[in-house]
């Protein structure tokens, strides 16, 4: 029981951290929950608070048309 506290009073005192470091003005729970969802998409951490509304970042080889199946009927 201990450690599940102390666990969720760091995991508060590093988004803490991370909005008072934004120059965007994230709520906390905004924040947080936004943050939950980045986690999945490969982009810069410090950048993503700055400007959480830009497109992430194509990935090199990743999107190329050339490597797109193509779909016949």
């Amino acid at each position: 029981m201990r450690t599940q506290v102390w666990t969720a009073l760091i995991a508060m005192l590093v988004l803490k951290c991370l909005q008072l470091k934004s120059t965007f003005s994230w709520s906390l729970s905004t924040l947080a929950a936004l943050l939950r969802q980045q986690l999945f998409v490969y982009r810069d951490l410090w950048a993503w608070l700055d400007d959480p509304f830009q497109a992430p970042p194509a990935l090199a080889g990743v999107h190329d048309d050339a490597q797109q199946l193509e779909i016949t009927w």
